[in-house]
Order: structure tokens, then sequence, then C-alpha cells
């Protein structure tokens, strides 16, 4: 579920649907209109809803949420994998979890492997890491 409305604007949906419902003879707390507007939205309660909500100019990274499915390289290594952790971090950074599908070997060594199904990172707000591999190119690229 992603929304481009914002905080205020939900609750002025609540408000008016609470207005409606008073109109029509059932009286409801201004909390269930929440409750109720989140559920129109398709999720669970009003504090998800809540946190769901972003800012009219969002940046890329808005449309990433925890469960989210996502692709693009790491070390240079195509995958997909699923968001297990997301928290801004200030800076307009934000750390990331993910878990790949498959797992990513991350040597280009010939000689041998080593394969990583779980990462901690942290990216832009374009889903790109600040931090880089000594050739140049970021550890993690997210297409967004």
């Amino acid at each position: 579920m992603t929304t481009y409305l914002t905080s205020d604007e939900l609750k002025a949906q609540a408000k008016r649907l609470r207005q409606a419902m008073e109109t029509r003879g059932t009286a409801i707390s201004h909390s269930a209109a929440l409750e109720l507007v989140a559920q129109q939205h398709g999720v669970r309660d009003w504090n998800t809803l809540s946190a769901l909500a972003t800012k009219p100019n969002a940046v890329p990274i808005a449309a990433l949420s925890v469960g989210s499915h996502v692709r693009g390289r790491y070390l240079n290594q195509p995958f997909t994998g699923k968001v297990l952790a997301l928290a801004e971090t200030g800076g307009g950074l934000h750390k990331i979890t993910i878990h790949f599908d498959e797992p990513v070997d991350v040597v280009t060594f010939e000689s041998f492997s080593a394969f990583r199904q779980r990462i901690n990172a942290q990216i832009d707000t374009n889903g790109v890491s600040p931090r880089k591999t000594s050739n140049g190119q970021p550890h993690l690229v997210l297409d967004i």
C-alpha cells in the first residue's frame, strides 16, 4: 500500500466520514473514523496508514517499505530480494536490510566464491549506496 496523501489530508477524510455518518444517524468517534479511513486504504490500522503517509513531493525511496520486493546490483552482481528493514538515518541516507532470493557471489576472483544472501547497507534517496568499491562502483544500486 502506497499513499501520496499527507497525514492532514487523511485526517480531513476521517472528519468528512464522521460528519457523513452523523447526518445519516450513526455517530462515530473521531478515532473510529480514522480506523475506517485506514481500512478504506487497505491497511491494518490508523497508525500504519499514518506511517505510510508521504509528503506531496515524495522521493523515490518512498516507494520502498518493509516487505517490498526489490531488484538491483550488489557489488556489481544482479539480484532480486525482499526488504527486511528500512530506517532513515539522517542526512538523506537510509539503512536497509535485504534478503536476496538467491545467494549472490561477492567475489570476482576465479579460484573461490563467497556467497551472501542477506546484507545491511546504507543508501541515498535514489537507492544508491554512498560507499564504493575500489573501481568506483557503488556497493548497492536499487532499481527504484
